[in-house]
């Protein structure tokens, strides 16, 4: 019976089989590389746009910001016009106010009162004057509480003067009634009959 030596033919399938478990490695090697490219690639065009979106929306908030300050400053030029034109109409409306006080002051006046000053701070007015009597000063107080326009009188200072004929020197104090006053509407009908009352009952105190 012959004998076959089979050592060469095994070698040689060793072999076959060696170099295509290398083939099929090298081809995994490269198919992963080829992923792996890929998905650099695929990811890196990903950050970009996504950079691209951010940077476009920091633009836009840039430019929302932008809008919202030219807003505030809008507004803020909006209120400063509203407060000239509140300051503007309220000047307006006091404008014949300021007339009718010196008008009033006037008509409340008694006669032997006589003033030598008149100064105003806010609504505020201070009278400094001489009187004949302390009698006539407080007739003037009383026409001053019954006016139409004035209100509050108020004396800081009485004195009698030195000299040739008698008198009081005074300084008193009473408020203006303007139009944002609580009682410048129907109280100043009332007060007008108490003026009137007042000014009819002057002659007979003279």
């Amino acid at each position: 019976m012959p004998r076959i030596n089979l050592l060469p033919h095994r070698e040689s399938k060793r072999k076959e089989r060696k170099l295509k478990f290398l083939v099929a490695l090298g081809a995994a090697a490269v198919a992963a590389g080829i992923t792996a490219f890929a998905a650099y690639l695929m990811y890196g065009q990903m950050i970009d746009a996504q950079q691209h979106r951010n940077s476009v929306l920091r633009a836009q908030i840039k430019t929302l910001d932008k809008e919202n300050e030219e807003i505030n400053n809008l507004e803020t030029a909006k209120q400063k016009y509203i407060a000239r034109m509140e300051i503007i109409e309220k000047l307006q409306r006091s404008r014949p106010e300021i007339v009718h006080v010196f008008d009033e002051i006037v008509r409340t006046l008694p006669e032997g009162v006589y003033l030598t000053a008149i100064k105003q701070t806010g609504t505020t007015l201070k009278f400094d004057g001489i009187a004949q009597s302390s009698t006539r000063v407080s007739s003037f107080m009383r026409n001053i509480d019954g006016s139409q326009w004035l209100r509050s009188p108020a004396l800081e200072v009485v004195q009698t003067t030195k000299g040739s004929g008698p008198g009081s020197s005074f300084t008193l104090t009473a408020q203006q009634v303007t139009s944002a006053s609580p009682d410048s509407s129907g109280a100043r009908a009332a007060k007008g009959k108490i003026r009137k009352a007042s000014l009819g009952g002057t002659g007979a105190q003279q």
